[in-house]
């Protein structure tokens, strides 16, 4: 999968497009001792500075063994690999973690978002964490944003950007709105 999407990485960028790349890294592959190896090969083989891709590891996952993961994020971050903090307020992650990880980015899991109305538990629980971010200089991103109650209510929070179904479904690449297709 990281392969591929940095092959389509690179049709987009020459096509003129500066674009990045989101890929999730599942939990297995996350301890592989291979991934950084496979992550610098990927980048090469398509010839993609590292900044343009974002590898995006649960906070759970992440969590799961904090030393060896702050040594793989923290290697990933040296390549020049940006970090997304995937699913971010459904694991169990203590704030002295979040100030040493390496990440550039936060992804409020989309739990959150659902139900998202002013004056709930929710929308307490979503300005902390935008608030949070901010704070230790991260990008935010709400996912399962479904309603424009929700993206406007994340926009006044100062949530940089968004993800779900209100602005996009999934389409395959060749299918992706401004870009040139193959005849």
């Amino acid at each position: 999968m990281l392969n591929e999407a940095c092959r389509q990485l690179r049709v987009w960028r020459d096509q003129g497009h500066d674009w990045t790349i989101s890929v999730n890294v599942s939990p297995l592959q996350f301890t592989n001792t291979n991934l950084i190896d496979t992550v610098r090969s990927a980048l090469a083989r398509h010839n993609l500075p590292p900044h343009c891709l974002i590898l995006e590891i649960t906070e759970s996952t992440a969590m799961r063994n904090v030393d060896d993961s702050m040594a793989i994020l923290e290697r990933l971050d040296k390549l020049g690999v940006r970090i997304s903090i995937d699913d971010f307020g459904t694991g169990y992650s203590s704030l002295l973690y979040l100030k040493r990880v390496p990440a550039s980015e936060l992804k409020i899991d989309r739990g959150f978002i659902s139900d998202l109305v002013r004056d709930t538990e929710d929308a307490a629980i979503v300005s902390a964490i935008i608030a949070l971010g901010k704070a230790l200089q991260l990008k935010i991103v709400a996912e399962g944003v479904e309603t424009q109650a929700q993206q406007d209510f994340l926009s006044e929070l100062g949530c940089d950007s968004q993800q779900g179904y209100l602005l996009g479904r999934p389409v395959p690449a060749q299918d992706f709105p401004g870009v040139d297709h193959p005849a």
